[in-house]
């Protein structure tokens, strides 16, 4: 066999590795897909969650400065 020619057995068993990392490469980009979305997902509660945590302390500090004031009046202060 001359050095140029192709050796169709280790043509096929390449062949073969390409496709198996072709397969490996699709599932792992199905993966990623469904990463980038469960992430997405994670970003959307911690939002929500940041305008739960800042809507109970305005409504906190209302309540704190209706107390402070219904108090003081009542004192006569």
């Amino acid at each position: 066999m001359e050095p140029t020619e192709i050796d169709p057995i280790k043509y096929g068993a390449m062949w073969q590795r390409v496709n198996d990392y072709e397969r490996r490469f699709e599932v792992i980009d199905k993966k990623l897909d469904k990463m980038e979305g469960q992430i997405e997902e994670l970003l959307a509660l911690a939002n929500k969650g940041k305008g739960g945590f800042w809507m109970g302390m305005t409504i906190a500090s209302s309540v704190g400065a209706a107390v402070a004031w219904i108090a003081g009046h009542f004192k006569g202060g």
